[in-house]
């Protein structure tokens, strides 16, 4: 990775932005005299990076997309929408940053605790801006001519992951609907609904198409595909495990993605088998 906030060229005028910090990716979008930027990154800080590397491509004004509500895809927002604009996320998105902005807040610092100390300070003072329009199924964005693609196709890693699809450059922005170099974050996800949802967006997919996953190196349809075989497989060992009242343990050490992430898993699977979520 550079080791400054650049982009690199993903697609026709669709630029992918690898961050260090947590391996995040930010993805802007070019049209005529426009421009959207898919994810925000985490602090005030690194969005003034972000800004500098878009300007240093487009001097367009930004429409803005939040794939799910994580600090590490949204809490740039208020940097990166001045003067204010278009912000599109899910419609629960919208809601948990609007109307549960501390709580989001306080679990974002205890995340980055574990996951990025360096940053978790400064969680608790930027501004949280939610999204001001939002998506429930799909919206079609006119970007200067060129059609950009909003779609929700269910519950997985969050319950408002957003996937924003460029078909006249093969590209889909997945979110963490698809992760790479490390294992899929369960702590908010829907596992037994996570591999339809992951199905749906292959379907937007060709063999040459450009897959932006929410975290590491940009991948192609055979990477999502076996992700796809991995939920599904993790959906199945969590069915079974709850039908023989087997212990959320038992099952995450047979798992797929490792016993942590497995256990996490297994635990919101049993939780949605019971009704729970």
């Amino acid at each position: 990775m550079p080791s400054r906030a650049e982009f690199a060229e993903v697609g026709d005028d669709v630029y992918v932005l690898r961050y260090p910090v947590l391996d995040v990716n930010a993805t802007l979008i070019l049209g005529d005299g426009e421009a959207i930027l898919v994810d925000t990154l985490a602090t005030a800080a690194q969005a003034e990076e972000l800004a500098a590397a878009v300007r240093a491509i487009t001097p367009a004004a930004l429409t803005i997309v939040n794939t799910h509500h994580h600090f590490d895809h949204t809490f740039g927002n208020a940097v990166l929408s001045s003067p204010p604009r278009a912000i599109w996320g899910h419609a629960s998105v919208a809601g948990l940053l609007r109307d549960r902005a501390e709580a989001v807040r306080r679990a974002a610092y205890e995340e980055a605790l574990r996951l990025a100390p360096s940053i978790a300070e400064d969680l608790l003072t930027v501004p949280i801006m939610a999204p001001n329009a939002t998506v429930r199924h799909e919206s079609t964005l006119d970007l200067g001519g060129r059609a950009v693609i909003l779609y929700y196709l269910g519950r997985g890693h969050t319950d408002g992951d957003l996937v924003v699809h460029v078909p006249d450059a093969d590209v889909v922005v997945a979110g963490d609907l698809v992760e790479e170099g490390a294992a899929p974050a369960f702590d908010d996800a829907y596992p037994l609904e996570w591999p339809e949802t992951v199905a749906a967006l292959l379907r937007l997919t060709t063999p040459a198409t450009s897959v932006v996953p929410g975290h590491g190196a940009v991948v192609g349809q055979n990477f999502v595909r076996g992700q796809h075989e991995e939920l599904a497989a993790l959906d199945w060992v969590i069915r079974d495990g709850h039908a023989d009242g087997a212990p959320a343990e038992r099952v995450a050490a047979k798992a797929p993605f490792g016993p942590e992430a497995a256990l996490v898993a297994v635990r919101r699977g049993y939780a949605e088998l019971s009704g729970r979520l």
